[in-house]
């Protein structure tokens, strides 16, 4: 395409758009999401035949009248914790063979069977459906209510309504942090479903405003902030014959569930998350016995897709022993304590499929089976999967090839493409992966691709993330695409992971107990490091989104020495507005008194450099108030800076203008800070 990058940047949601992901594989198919281009933001359904390797669209929303605009309040929020930038069909649920499958558009409520799409009727928009797995019944949430609509008779029930309560839903900390998106889970043999309420009564009411659209009603949103009330979470098991058992636990936040043929478990995790607990469930009874427990002075991760359980009911975990991350079955580590566990993705009888890092940069793929680990790939890069009846689909990315590339692995090893959609974009990426500084940190140095050493200084951008629980500095293409667009426009761009940042040991994750501000020191140790002769640090700019964006902003405020100019996108200014389960994770409780070192607002006055701030004003999880009362502050103080508001925009910033503009912005702005 002609389109300049950061249009093309736009359109396809940073290259996302046409990319095969959600997999479910079925005994003879694999089912998949894919837009039809690169820029193309409606969702289709489609499978892929495992005997002949052909595709086949399944559905495709745009013949149902799907229109975006419709959703429900619940379902936008559902996919801005989600990070969903597409529409259509986004997410699906299926029965135990996959015969049956459904999904929502626009709330209303679709079954696919047997080659053919029908609506079927409801209430009221429908949320997360999900089916029974037997096919039989589908579980959804709509107003708040659970309900259970049967596919052949038609009869709809509702199985938990309250008023001022929701059923079946996830809390926002459980979205935003702990990567829980549901909020039910069927029973094994589909008579009965485990289903959360949440009550968001204790929880502090926010009132995020327009200013642009001063009619209307600001948009009130429960938002826990560190140190205040989280919303109250209880479980229940529902028997689809009309009875209901609570089953209580302790702690404070309900991690996942798991509901299998072995029974019922539940992680959950304590306030300050240095406890987590693994118990089982007797659903008759609603009693819980202990299984395990892990302890952390710091704080315990919780690793997603765990806990599982081989055939013969052993546990399948993920937990920190000897220094590393690893894979427990049963009681026993079965990883060296050098590869660390990221996820576990799927429980194929004995074989067991995950990701793991043994170098930080490379998210790779195994399998364990029978005392035995395999590599899956051996090209280094960034990767996931789904494996079930012998069949693997890998989906990964490299430095060396362009874009994501994605196979489905057959058990007799027949090798079968699924076709990415994806835009090209246009750029040659110009990068060397290097450890920089005395700590060795994880560091990517990108080059105009036009630029020849030694003929002129180039001036310096870092554009980190920084933070914890978040990479950028990995071995695959996509993530640098827009660092190699400002390299194109004249500059040496950097990119460090420092300390926190996952991948490397548990122990350097918590480097950053009750101090963020150390992750400044290694961006700078990075920067004075670097032995390249064509670097100018007498015009270094830094910029960066969410904990990036709080990053540059202290970077300019606290080392002007260093840094001459910031851009500060959607940053955290003041850590007692952000949320319970990240803040509290890291800095604790706010009486401990550690978040004023981390804040950015005592350090105002110090401010010398050109300074940015851009905020989205819909922004509900770094809310708009950061970025005020950080202006405010500056301007008590006396000192210049700019703020760019963006007027119904939320975290994500996925409107195609305002994407394509910011970076245009963002450019002219730095060209004339380091002028």
């Amino acid at each position: 395409m002609s389109e300049s990058f950061p249009r093309l940047h736009a359109r396809t949601r940073r290259f996302t758009l046409g990319v095969p992901r959600n997999f479910t594989i079925a005994p003879d198919r694999v089912l998949f999401l894919r837009s039809n281009s690169g820029v193309d933001a409606v969702t289709c359904l489609w499978e892929l035949d495992l005997a002949s390797g052909t595709e086949r669209l399944l559905v495709d929303p745009l013949t149902l009248g799907a229109a975006e605009e419709n959703l429900p309040a619940e379902e936008r929020a559902r996919r801005e914790r989600a990070r969903e930038s597409a529409g259509g069909v986004v997410a699906y649920a299926t029965d135990a063979t996959a015969r049956r499958i459904v999904f929502a558009l626009s709330g209303n409520l679709f079954l696919w069977e047997s080659g053919a799409v029908r609506a079927l009727a409801t209430p009221g928009s429908v949320i997360d459906p999900r089916l029974s797995p037997d096919g039989e019944r589908v579980a959804y949430v709509t107003g708040g209510a659970l309900r259970v609509h049967h596919v052949e008779s038609g009869e709809d029930v509702e199985v938990a309504e309250e008023e001022g309560v929701t059923y079946g839903l996830a809390e926002f900390v459980a979205a935003e942090e702990l990567m829980r998106l549901r909020g039910y889970w069927w029973s094994p043999d589909n008579d009965a479903l485990l289903v959360a309420r949440v009550d968001e009564a204790p929880v502090q009411r926010w009132h995020i405003a327009d200013p642009a659209d001063p009619d209307r009603e600001p948009n009130v949103v429960a938002y826990p902030a560190a140190g205040t009330p989280n919303a109250d979470v209880r479980l229940y098991v529902y028997n689809l014959g009309g009875s209901r058992v609570e089953v209580p636990f302790e702690q404070e936040y309900l991690v996942t569930a798991l509901w299998d043929a072995h029974g019922m478990a539940l992680v959950t995790l304590s306030r300050d998350q240095r406890s987590v607990r693994l118990l089982k469930i007797d659903p008759a009874t609603g009693v819980s016995t202990l299984v395990r427990e892990d302890t952390d002075p710091a704080w315990v991760d919780a690793i997603p897709g765990v806990p599982g359980h081989l055939p013969d009911g052993s546990l399948v975990w993920v937990a920190d022993s000897d220094g590393g991350r690893r894979l427990i079955i049963g009681d026993r580590p079965v990883t060296p304590p050098s590869l660390q566990v990221r996820e576990v993705l799927d429980i194929d009888g004995d074989t067991v499929l995950f990701r793991a890092s043994g170098e930080p940069t490379e998210i790779m793929l195994w399998t364990y089976a029978h005392g035995t680990l395999t590599p899956v790939v051996t090209e280094a890069g960034a990767y996931s999967g789904r494996r079930q009846g012998g069949v693997t689909v890998v989906a990964g990315q490299t430095l060396t090839s362009e874009g994501t590339s994605v196979r489905a692995i057959r058990a007799d090893g027949a090798v079968l493409p699924i076709r990415s959609a994806a835009e090209r974009p246009g750029l040659d990426l110009r990068i060397s992966l290097v450890r920089a500084g005395s700590r060795g940190l994880s560091t990517a140095v990108l080059l105009p691709s036009w630029h020849v050493e030694g003929a002129a200084k180039l001036p310096v951008l870092m554009d980190p993330y920084g933070g914890p629980h978040a990479q950028r500095v990995i071995a695959a293409s996509r993530p640098y695409l827009e660092s190699q667009w400002w390299a194109e426009q004249g500059f040496a761009v950097i990119v460090t992971d420092g300390r926190g940042t996952p991948g490397r040991s548990p122990a350097w994750e918590r480097e950053v107990l009750h101090d963020f501000t150390i992750t400044l020191d290694d961006q700078v140790d990075a920067l004075q490091s670097m032995p390249h002769p064509d670097l100018d640090l007498t015009r270094v700019a830094i910029r960066g989104w969410s904990f990036g964006g709080w990053l540059a902003a202290l970077a300019v405020i606290r080392r002007p020495d260093v840094f001459h100019a910031a851009i500060a996108g959607a940053p955290v200014t003041d850590w007692r507005l952000y949320d319970t389960a990240y803040t509290e994770r890291y800095l604790g409780d706010p009486a401990e008194g550690h978040y004023e070192r981390s804040s950015l607002l005592a350090d105002a006055e110090k401010l010398q450099r050109p300074l940015l701030i851009i905020h989205g004003l819909a922004d509900d999880n770094v809310v708009a108030a950061h970025t005020l009362r950080l202006s405010s502050a500056l301007l008590a103080a006396g000192r210049p800076h700019s703020v760019l508001p963006l007027s119904g925009v939320t975290h994500m910033t996925p409107q195609e203008v305002v994407a394509e503009n910011l970076l245009h912005l963002q450019l002219d702005f730095l060209k004339k800070a380091l002028d």
